[in-house]
């Protein structure tokens, strides 16, 4: 039916048809805003409505996910707290506001006990079986549970009752919990905690003070040493849930009610307040007597004669009739914790923290015998022991040094005296700000040389003064003599766990502050220190933390791998995967801190040498993200090399890459991308001009390409890079290298899957075929025939590609592809092609227009039509009317452009179309078909000027159409 298919010549400028533009005020996305206005004409309301569903516009009603979750943790509190606020009346609620501005706390950023708590707990834990004496624990308390207390319901009988209650403090009887291993002995306190606060919203006052009294006994429980800064953690909080629900108790009685009775609800709330205090101080041990108090310290300010500087100063001195170091600065700590809130005096503080350093001294108590057997029975050594007393004396430090530095130079003095000072100036190094640690910096380390302790090395010391020199250092002046000094003793650290544990912490001051060779000194010394396998191998993770610091405090990457003892240093990692992981750690901050190209051959040797550690690394079970990521870093560093206008050593690079990064797909996609920049970079370089030399570089890149595609496991990537090279090479005019990449492109088709498995999904390679054809068609355009191989070689192999393709079912695909052809093959009838390749000869050049290529190129549409009618022959027998109509329409729509209509067989070949695609208008928009007939016409009103013969038949075929 298409036999007689001939292309018509265009005798007509294609025109592009601009969209009309037009001028607008507001923006098509800004939200509009509605204003009622009533009739007075006074504003109402105002509102906005939006005409788009945006989602992330809901962030706004807080009603996303995310939004939600971050209210719900604003919103939670911590348990303990909310089982005493719970029972909190409204005054104090009204009366929040006042409470904080009256209170003074030294909870802040940098002194919060809140923010210490946790890290103690995460600490000191203990694998020990833990024991507990209470009486409260008993499934169920006969006599004087809840029930005994609802039965008194008469004022004076409940006070009766109490009184009874408190005059048994010492009957009840006491039940031994033992055996509780870690996990259940924080259970048992959170049950003790939740019996407190239930006893009390039951208004069994005595009760809730009988079980704080219980659980400050247990504070003088040491059988388990290691847990027990834990264990007063965790006993403390209960105090605090006590204290406050006290104090709120007798804030509620005191301003609650009307104004007229203030005076003497005041007066009665100081009442209870004496009670309690009179309670307190009939408790008949002092520790639980102590806790207890300083529990309802803040209750004092109900009393008419209220001191804080007194009572403060009375328990401070009361502390020294504990035996128990250990005990007693614990203590202490929880005396400075809860004075803070009341008073800002420092000077209890710092008696406090001067009647530690006299036990400390006075016949070395810590260090007596009596202590020394406790810690062989219990097998812990005099390090761990010292360890216990940190949080305690680091906290009274911190409180005293809070804000104020008046107490500071006084302690300094006194630890210079004492001997075995060791575990003070830890505190010291811990608890006081790096400010006044770097001012004093050749002091502290003088200290710490002269220092020996039994239980705290210099090691340990020097870590300290590590860190704190990473958050704050000396004076510009300073620091070289300082670091000298310091090294004096660090290096005299014969332990290689001790040097490289201290020198961890250095590394960040020496590489943020001193010369690059001053970090070439430490990475030698470290080198020398661990050359032994299997020390390294014990401190892999110190090792990894240096390089880290160094990397991230260095602000030129490339001076450090240019120097002599940084590629040795990455030798000490032995095992594959953790040096695979430094080297990995290495490329990601090259890649985010260097910002320009790489020319110097010592730092591109050594990269390329990190890079062959991360490839040799690739085995056949690495994970598909980890070579992901790998190929990613390594490609990154071959983009930034860079030898300016030395193109051939540029090249040889990309050479040497190539052999080097065998096992990564991406790196080959990579320097094919870059050897084919490289090409084009020489053509521009020239200005389009050709010369024997660019040739000749030309065709070594295009063959470099060549030769390394195939290298490419990924079909998909092979057949983008042979599209790309063959343009590359088509555009430096090496056209057989041209023909072979397209070539070989086509032939690949046919080894593509017909799916792939994206996200678990199946998904057809259709599309990805028919873009890609498409993109070909647009490119064999301008490519001129081989000599060699006949008159549009590659486009036939392109039509037998298509045949081998296994297309899915009903796809429209392959009718796609073929509607290209036919306008590539239009293209190739015309005189003079649409665009061109500078210095290329492409067939409108080649030929002329010679009839023998002409009657090719029509026999070549006439295969392409007849494929076309059989697919929609197909279509129609499996009953797809709609897919059979568009594609009837488009292929009628290019024989109406492209081909004469003056030939009969095509005529009717065209209305044959239009008429099949009638039968099922209904399928379509009712737009479709309007459209169409308005493309016809313009066709028509382009040819009827310079085509008549043509335009004559096109108007035939327009009275056909309309009449039918």
């Amino acid at each position: 039916m298409a036999s007689d298919w001939e292309c018509v010549p265009r005798s007509y400028e294609v025109t592009k048809n601009y969209l009309q533009s037009f001028h607008t005020f507001d923006h098509p996305l800004k939200v509009s805003t509605v204003t009622m206005v009533d009739s007075k004409g006074t504003r109402v309301s105002s509102s906005s409505i939006s005409l788009l569903n945006d989602p992330l516009l809901l962030t706004l009603d807080g009603t996303d996910p995310l939004s939600q979750f971050a209210r719900q943790e604003q919103e939670l509190i911590d348990p303990l707290t909310q089982m005493a606020s719970e029972y909190v009346g409204e005054t104090f609620q009204k009366s929040k506001t006042k409470k904080r501005e009256k209170d003074v706390s030294l909870a802040d950023d940098s002194f919060n006990w809140n923010a210490k708590r946790l890290s103690i707990l995460n600490k000191f834990t203990t694998s020990e079986k833990l024991s507990i004496s209470t009486s409260f624990l008993s499934v169920s308390n006969a006599g004087t549970g809840t029930d005994a207390i609802k039965v008194h319901t008469v004022v004076s009988d409940k006070l009766k009752f109490r009184l009874e209650q408190l005059d048994d403090f010492e009957d009840t009887s006491i039940r031994h919990l033992m055996d509780l291993t870690q996990q259940d002995y924080i259970q048992r306190i959170e049950q003790l905690n939740q019996e407190l606060v239930q006893s009390w919203h039951n208004d069994q006052r005595v009760k809730a003070l009988k079980i704080a009294i219980q659980c400050s006994k247990m504070l003088s429980d040491t059988s388990v040493l290691s847990f027990y800064p834990s264990q007063f953690v965790l006993i403390t909080d209960i105090l605090d849930i006590f204290g406050k629900l006290v104090y709120e108790r007798l804030k509620q009685k005191a301003y609650s009610g009307p104004e007229s009775s203030r005076q003497l609800n005041t007066e009665s709330a100081r009442d209870t307040c004496q009670n309690w205090f009179f309670k307190v101080a009939s408790i008949r041990e002092l520790l639980p007597r102590l806790y207890v108090e300083i529990a309802i310290l803040k209750c004092y300010e109900f009393l008419n004669e209220c001191s804080y500087e007194n009572i403060l100063q009375r328990l401070t001195l009361m502390i020294r009739g504990i035996g128990d170091p250990l005990i007693a600065v614990y203590v202490r700590c929880y005396l400075v914790r809860i004075g803070a809130t009341v008073t800002s005096i420092k000077e209890y503080m710092y008696n406090n923290f001067k009647d530690f350093l006299t036990i400390y001294q006075s016949n070395q108590m810590i260090f007596a015998g009596s202590i020394r057997s406790e810690l062989n029975r219990q097998r812990v050594d005099m390090t761990k022991y010292l360890s216990l007393y940190g949080p305690a004396v680091n906290f009274i430090l911190q409180a005293v040094a809070y804000k104020n530095n008046f107490y500071t130079e006084e302690i300094v003095k006194q630890v210079k005296t004492i001997k075995n000072n060791g575990p003070i100036l830890m505190a010291i190094l811990q608890a006081l700000t790096s400010e006044f640690i770097a001012a004093r910096a050749s002091e502290i380390v003088h200290l710490l040389s002269q220092s020996h302790t039994e239980g705290i090395s210099k090691s340990q010391l020097f870590r300290a003064l590590g860190l704190s020199m990473s958050v704050c250092v000396p004076l510009c002046e300073e620091r070289s003599g300082f670091l000298k000094e310091a090294f004096l003793t660090i290096n005299t650290f014969t332990d290689p766990s001790e040097y490289i544990t201290c020198v961890e912490t250095w590394s960040q001051f020496i590489a943020s502050n001193f010369p690059i060779s001053e970090t070439n000194r430490l990475l030698h010394e470290i080198i020398t220190r661990l050359s032994s396998t299997k020390i390294c191998e014990k401190h892999f993770q110190q090792l990894h933390n240096i390089l880290d610091k160094i990397l991230e405090n260095q602000k030129n990457i490339e001076l450090l791998l240019i120097q002599e003892n940084f590629l040795p240093f990455l030798d000490l990692f032995h095992k594959d995967a953790v040096k695979s992981e430094a080297c990995k750690r290495i490329l990601i901050v090259y890649k985010r801190n260097s910002h320009e190209y790489t020319t110097d051959p010592v730092v591109i040797s050594a990269l390329m040498y990190i890079g062959k550690i991360l490839n040799d690394s690739l085995t056949a079970l690495t994970v598909a993200d980890e070579k992901r990521q790998i190929s990613q870093l390594i490609s990154n560093f071959i983009r930034k090399v860079y030898f300016g206008r030395d193109l051939e050593c540029q090249l040889s690079f990309y050479v040497e890459a190539r052999g080097t990064f065998s096992n990564l797909d991406t790196v080959y996609g990579t320097l094919v991308q870059n050897v084919n920049k490289l090409a084009m970079e020489a053509y521009s370089i020239v200005h389009s001009q050709r010369t024997r030399k660019t040739q000749a570089f030309a065709k070594a890149c295009i063959a470099f390409s060549f030769i390394t595609i195939p290298s490419i496991s990924c079909i998909c990537q092979q057949m983008d890079l042979y599209m790309l090279s063959g343009q590359v090479a088509l555009v430096n005019q090496c056209m057989g290298q041209a023909d072979a990449c397209f070539e070989a492109a086509l032939n690949l088709i046919a080894e593509l899957p017909t799916a792939l498995e994206i996200d678990g999904k199946v998904k057809p390679m259709d599309s990805y075929v028919v873009s890609y054809l498409s993109n070909m068609l647009a490119t064999l355009v301008v490519v001129p025939d081989s000599p060699e191989e006949g008159v549009l070689y590659l486009l036939r192999l392109l039509l037998d590609v298509i045949q081998k393709f296994s297309f899915a079912a009903n796809s429209l695909g392959p009718v796609t592809v073929y509607l290209n052809v036919l306008d590539m093959l239009y293209v190739q009838s015309l005189e003079d092609f649409p665009y061109h390749i500078t210095g290329v000869i492409s067939n409108d050049e080649l030929y002329g227009r010679d009839p023998k290529f002409l009657n090719e190129v029509n026999n070549l549409c006439v295969y392409v039509v007849e494929k076309i009618l059989q697919q929609l022959k197909q279509l129609g027998a499996e009953q797809q009317y709609k897919m059979q109509t568009i594609l009837s329409l488009e292929l009628m729509l290019r024989i109406i452009r492209y081909a004469n209509l003056y030939k009969e067989q095509t005529f009717q070949l065209a209305l044959n179309l239009w008429l099949l695609a009638r039968k099922h208008e209904s399928l379509l928009d009712v737009k479709h078909f309007p459209r169409i007939i308005k493309a016809i016409e313009n066709i028509y009103n382009l040819t009827k000027d310079t085509n008549t013969k043509h335009a004559q038949s096109l108007h035939q075929f327009m009275e056909h159409i309309n009449h039918k």
